[in-house]
């Protein structure tokens, strides 16, 4: 009995000192676990997109009125993926919101369930424009893959240099008059109802 009872103790001796180092460096095994992560092709884009997704739960600020810039040039061409060309001079004189973005941009995802939510209640009120530069098929195959509804545009001439797109994603909300609103870069919660005032008030202004 004594020798069974002494083996079945020092089976515990390797698991107790696991579990005393484990406790010891977890948060250097958790970093490391993190980094591995990142750098796997597969679980790195998830991975941060679930990260932008908490920077995504912040409305966009509106830019003060005396600080906002004015399109002028609105020699821009579009089409989409239908084959469908647009005339953004078609624009004036409407609330537009216009979306830089792309499929392998983690902020862009991370942001695009409150864009689609947006879209599907003012549609038919403002003029939504998400412009892409990838292959048709990769962004038909996001499209299709997450049930959004928009309508998807790569440019055709260089956009205005007004909006000078740096970095995506890039979101503007212009006014009738053709004043940017709001001009964010990173992830946002469009379908916030601070967004939805601003939106509503740029409608009802003549």
């Amino acid at each position: 009995m004594e020798y069974i009872l002494s083996y079945n103790l020092s089976n515990f001796v390797p698991l107790l000192k696991i579990m005393k180092y484990l406790k010891k460096h977890w948060s250097n095994i958790l970093f490391g676990l993190f980094i591995t992560l990142m750098i796997l092709p597969q679980t790195r884009m998830p991975i941060q997109v679930l990260l932008n997704k908490g920077l995504a739960l912040f409305s966009p600020s509106v830019i003060n009125s005396e600080d906002r810039n004015l399109i002028e040039n609105y020699n821009w061409q579009l089409v989409d993926l239908e084959g469908n060309t647009f005339n953004y001079a078609s624009t004036q004189n409407k609330v537009v919101l216009i979306n830089f973005w792309a499929t392998w941009c983690p902020p862009c995802v991370a942001e695009m369930p409150s864009l689609e939510k947006l879209y599907s209640d003012y549609k038919d009120k403002i003029i939504f424009l998400f412009v892409s530069n990838e292959d048709n098929e990769k962004v038909s195959t996001f499209i299709t893959k997450n049930d959004y509804t928009f309508n998807v545009y790569k440019p055709l001439t260089q956009y205005p240099k007004v909006f000078n797109v740096s970095t995506i994603p890039r979101t503007f909300l212009i006014d009738k008059k053709g004043n940017i609103v709001i001009d964010k870069t990173g992830a946002s919660n469009w379908n916030s109802n601070k967004v939805r005032a601003v939106i509503d008030q740029l409608i009802s202004e003549y």
